[in-house]
């Protein structure tokens, strides 16, 4: 019998630990399919951040450097900069890109950095007790905000995608979710979009990718999907928000 679905080339046989419902893993694959897509394993080198991610080399067979809190991206742009012929991307959370990450991920964009960005964005700090992140939804209750996020209290969520498309630097700046198998494909194509950006030398690119994290937002998994649908999707639309060339891959 022919096989036609098979673990990528570019993640090891280590089983993930992510909690049941979390939809890292869906978005590990992915990534590891754009490595395989372009063949680029024996050259890519991940940068992991501090949160869920923090195993990064655990599950992917390439080089993985682990970056102090909030500093992938800076880490990102030495790597590519010393290692030129390399391709490096980063994987972060919320609580890592777009809290004490903000200025490194803002300034390598505004730079242009030859680096792509995979930004998994679940509105909450996930591995450190489910704190509130910049990009918790208002109302949305959490271990520091136990009566739901309040806009005069705590502010808006951030809309990281939005912000970074409006500097000049990027080539591609996106966001999709992968609560469905139509968005799911859709995630596929911007992904590997992003990392063809790269391999053209085109410049920064970034996906931010809208996940459910079910165990500390205290739902099951199906709600949880339902949330990504419901309260996510409309506060953050899907989209490509910035490209500055065509690419079009499968």
């Amino acid at each position: 019998m022919k096989q036609i679905f098979a673990r990528p080339a570019s993640l090891t046989g280590k089983n993930f630990h992510f909690c049941p419902g979390c939809h890292h893993g869906i978005v590990h694959r992915l990534v590891a399919e754009a490595i395989d897509y372009f063949d680029l394993r024996e050259r890519t080198v991940g940068i992991a951040s501090v949160g869920c991610s923090v195993f990064l080399y655990d599950y992917f067979a390439i080089d993985v450097i682990e970056a102090p809190h909030g500093r992938a991206a800076a880490v990102a742009t030495g790597t590519k900069r010393v290692l030129d012929d390399r391709i490096v991307f980063t994987y972060q959370g919320d609580g890592d890109l777009a809290a004490i990450g903000t200025a490194e991920i803002i300034h390598a964009a505004n730079r242009g950095e030859n680096i792509t960005v995979i930004f998994v964005n679940n509105s909450i700090y996930g591995m450190t007790g489910g704190q509130m992140a910049p990009t918790t939804m208002l109302g949305q209750q959490s271990t520091t905000s136990p009566y739901g996020r309040d806009c005069q209290r705590d502010g808006y969520p951030i809309k990281m995608a939005e912000m970074l498309a409006a500097l000049e630097g990027p080539s591609l700046v996106a966001r999709v979710a992968v609560d469905r198998p139509p968005n799911v494909k859709k995630a596929r194509k911007v992904i590997r979009q992003a990392f063809q950006m790269q391999v053209e030398n085109k410049g920064f690119s970034f996906v931010e990718v809208l996940s459910a994290c079910p165990t500390n937002w205290g739902l099951n998994p199906q709600q949880a999907v339902k949330r990504v649908a419901e309260e996510m999707i409309p506060y953050f639309p899907l989209g490509v928000l910035k490209q500055k060339d065509v690419v079009d891959v499968l």
